[in-house]
């Protein structure tokens, strides 16, 4: 088996008379939410370390890049092998310390980032745009979840300098942000208490960014490590013959404090 017939596949699935009436239907909008979804099922597998279920998962992740490249290639935009095509010369383009013969110098984690980085504007700078485009910041990235999305426009944004020097004023500026919640909590109304929320979270995806921690890796750990946690709380309850109410929300709370050095 190789890429070819899983395209005859796709090509099967989406002809006009004999093909899937569903798949037929499909565009790149409406598959979308499922391309999503298999990319988290890909880093669920990853995270449980089910390498049987990772295999399947990693097979309907590349199902859906195969539609999406077919759906173009029907409009004659593109097609599967101008992606790999595109991709194989973008990775060898920013990686010369690997596929440029003359490059012989090991680089550091920071040079090589710094390498990708100057690859990637000059990448930018080559395409040729209309010249009645304006440049709007953000532009292209609304179609991103709003946590990767604050990721993009904090990294771009200091791209132009507008950044921190280092994560001290960020965690200032998380202390001031979470002090204007309290009072909007206090004394506002629904709308300042989303306003000030929203403003908490995007200061934690820049302390995130500061510190190279990826925000959605940290968020599905605690995530779950917090269901390891409940379900230990579910299972004293159980055993104890304790109503799951909100009267006993002492007893839970005992029972999750127990749950911290006991499952982690």
């Amino acid at each position: 088996m190789n890429i070819d017939n899983l395209i005859d596949v796709m090509k099967a699935l989406r002809d006009p008379q004999n093909g899937c009436p569903w798949d037929i239907k499909q565009d790149s909008k409406s598959i979308a939410p499922y391309t999503l979804g298999e990319a988290h099922e890909v880093l669920d597998a990853i995270e449980r370390d089910d390498m049987e279920n990772l295999e399947e998962e990693l097979g309907d992740l590349l199902f859906n890049i195969v539609f999406h490249a077919h759906i173009a290639n029907e409009r004659g935009i593109f097609d599967f092998g101008d992606v790999v095509a595109g991709i194989v010369d973008k990775m060898i383009r920013r990686h010369p310390h690997v596929f440029e013969a003359t490059s012989t110098d090991k680089l550091d984690e920071d040079t090589l980032k710094e390498q990708w980085q100057a690859h990637k504007k000059l990448e930018k700078s080559a395409q040729k745009k209309p010249a009645s485009t304006q440049f709007r910041f953000g532009h292209g990235s609304a179609a991103l979840s709003a946590l990767n999305r604050a990721e993009r426009l904090q990294h771009d944004a200091a791209e132009f300098g507008f950044d921190w020097p280092h994560i001290r004023p960020v965690i200032e500026k998380l202390e001031e942000e979470v002090a204007e919640l309290k009072h909007a909590v206090e004394t506002g109304t629904q709308s300042e208490i989303s306003d000030e929320l929203g403003d908490v979270l995007f200061v934690c995806l820049n302390i995130a960014r500061h510190s190279k921690v990826n925000a959605e890796i940290a968020l599905r750990d605690t995530n779950q490590k917090f269901m390891r946690r409940f379900e230990y709380v579910l299972e004293q309850m159980k055993s104890g013959g304790y109503p799951m109410n909100q009267k006993q929300l002492g007893r839970m709370e005992s029972f999750w404090q127990q749950s911290k050095s006991i499952v982690g």
